[in-house]
């Protein structure tokens, strides 16, 4: 199946149809993409049934139109936001409501509310903070997860609201997020009162800003003429890596003859460049080149329990796990007490017990036509600190495909 999270489809079957776990084996290729919509089971208990009734090979495969009337959207959102500063530009209170449609069934409400009324009040300091969100059900299709996790609907507002405070200010709006964006020692004030192990790794927020402040007014602007007018503008985002209260994953190495390499993991590769980063860890701690590292993933089968790809958990987690497999296997291998021609193995667990944050930088150019309301994009400037970067061209193509799909939604 095509899934961000075999084992849990694994475990969700097992229980729907009272079968042990290791009647069941849920495996997936390298295929499509996943954005958070592959996170839940919504056809391989259909196939399952089909199966169990027919006692035959089932394949159900899904019509463009049934992708968007059989599987979940993003979660539609009513967001309030009001914001208050000194003259001096400091703010001084911050409130947001949120009124979430989760549609027909629960899915991914709470943990989608969770996020959209989190990162984005706390990417700001402010010493007056007030959160109302609610998620309610609706007779309409259901909203599961999707790409950002509720940020992007509460991040419009807020940076909306931003801007409009800063106009109010007569205070240029760039300089009055830098005057009130988190720093370094700051506390990350939201509606959760327990933070599950989130910290600052890195922080690169203020260098992405500047960065994306000098491209955006640097911009050479073609002669459009007089029917046109130009704007700039900015906007911050903050995201946690994995989930909150755990994310677990397991890997193992072994080592085959030759000077070759088995490398099983339990995340998933659906484009997010999983399979190469963890060749690329497993290469670095034993010291050879990632082609010797064969890797074999998604597969029930194969390793222990993996909660999913998520939030950036397939490399950030279930990638300390391949690290801590192949230290295992290293240091197996320099043991002389192990010097045997019996296959070796080592096997690495990580429990997400600490989680980071990720800070982004957008800044656009863009001119509208003052008649017909056309719109040309005319810069697009993306400034990211994802921390260690393990593979930075795989990084480029993912914040690149951010971009283009956002800019989609934005126009739509």
């Amino acid at each position: 199946t095509s899934s961000q999270t075999p084992f849990l489809t694994r475990d969700a079957l097992a229980t729907l149809f009272d079968l042990a776990q290791d009647k069941v084996r849920v495996f997936c290729a390298r295929v499509g993409g996943g954005f958070g919509g592959k996170q839940e089971m919504l056809t391989e208990d259909l196939v399952a049934l089909a199966v169990l009734k027919t006692g035959r090979p089932v394949k159900l495969e899904l019509t463009r139109p049934e992708q968007f009337t059989s599987t979940t959207s993003r979660h539609p959102m009513r967001v309030k936001v009001r914001l208050a500063a000194s003259r001096d530009g400091l703010l001084t209170a911050m409130e947001m409501e949120v009124l979430s449609d989760t549609g027909a069934y629960g899915n991914h409400a709470g943990g989608v509310l969770f996020h959209a009324v989190g990162e984005s009040i706390a990417l700001y300091k402010c010493p007056n903070k007030r959160i109302d969100g609610k998620a309610v059900y609706t007779n309409t299709l259901p909203a599961g997860a999707f790409r950002g996790y509720g940020l992007s609907q509460t991040n419009f507002a807020v940076e909306s609201g931003m801007d409009e405070l800063a106009r109010k200010l007569k205070m240029d709006p760039v300089a009055f997020r830098r005057l009130n964006m988190v720093r370094p020692g700051d506390p990350l004030v939201s509606a959760e009162t327990e933070h599950y192990g989130l910290e600052m790794a890195s922080y690169g927020l203020d260098q992405c800003v500047d960065l994306v402040e000098q491209d955006v007014n640097a911009a050479l602007l073609p002669d459009l003429g007089p029917d046109w007018q130009v704007g700039r503008g900015i906007a911050l985002g903050m995201i946690a890596t994995a989930p909150p209260r755990g994310h677990f994953a397991e890997s193992q190495i072994t080592a085959l003859s030759g000077n070759q390499f088995e490398l099983r993991v339990g995340t998933c590769e659906f484009g997010n460049g999983t399979t190469t980063v963890h060749a690329q860890i497993a290469a670095q701690v034993l010291g050879v080149d990632p082609t010797q590292i064969r890797v074999l993933q998604s597969d029930t089968d194969l390793t222990g329990h993996d909660s999913g790809a998520y939030g950036s958990t397939g490399t950030v987690i279930a990638g300390s796990a391949t690290k801590a497999a192949a230290e295992e296997l290293l240091a197996r291998l320099q043991s002389t007490e192990n010097a045997t021609d019996v296959a070796l193995t080592g096997i690495g667990h990580a429990d997400g017990a600490r989680r980071s944050i990720a800070f982004n930088v957008q800044g656009f150019v863009v001119a509208v036509h003052r008649r017909y309301g056309t719109l040309q994009i005319l810069q697009s400037v993306h400034a990211a600190d994802a921390g260690t970067v393990i593979n930075p061209q795989q990084c480029m193509g993912q914040i690149e495909g951010g971009v283009a799909q956002a800019i989609g939604a934005a126009l739509y």
